[in-house]
């Protein structure tokens, strides 16, 4: 299973991007914003977004856990 290895809001909030910013400035939709905080799957274009803003590469925010 894929899944989050950091909580990402809270990786956004230290770099200065506070959830209400986001969606305010349409850099992430509401739904986007609600999966992130659910721990839900994130399409290609929002995994590129939350890496452009953190400064950081996909493995810093997923990893792989065997399914059991």
């Amino acid at each position: 299973m894929i899944q989050y290895s950091i909580d990402v809001l809270a990786a956004l909030k230290e770099a200065g991007y506070s959830q209400t910013f986001l969606k305010k400035e349409n850099i992430l939709s509401g739904r986007s914003v609600d999966n992130l905080r659910n721990g839900k799957p994130t399409t290609w274009d929002t995994l590129n977004v939350l890496c452009d803003l953190l400064r950081c590469q996909p493995g810093d925010l997923l990893e792989w856990t065997p399914d059991d």
